[in-house]
């Protein structure tokens, strides 16, 4: 019987180094989730944990967040923003 060769793995995709650079996070921003330089993608985790921990989410429709002050500053004023439009308004306190 003959073995079947071993299959070649390929290689780890690696992360897009975008995402993985350490951005400036303005004071406003920094208000609510800390002021030293992260990621985007630790930027995203520590707003949605913040969110949460402050029950900020609109119960009926989840894709909504209903801001508190400090939300409101880094949200232009506004007092509810979908999660889709938050990505972009807080993409502007990063530098």
């Amino acid at each position: 019987m003959a073995k079947k060769a071993a299959k070649k793995s390929k290689p780890a995709k690696k992360a897009n180094a975008a995402f993985m650079k350490p951005m400036q996070i303005s004071d406003t921003l920094a208000a609510v989730i800390g002021g030293n330089p992260m990621p985007r993608t630790e930027v995203t985790k520590k707003l949605w944990a913040y969110i949460k921990k402050n029950n900020l989410q609109d119960p009926k429709n989840k894709r909504n967040i209903k801001a508190d002050d400090k939300l409101k500053a880094v949200f232009g004023g506004k007092a509810v923003v979908n999660m889709f439009e938050m990505t972009k308004l807080v993409g502007k306190h990063l530098k």
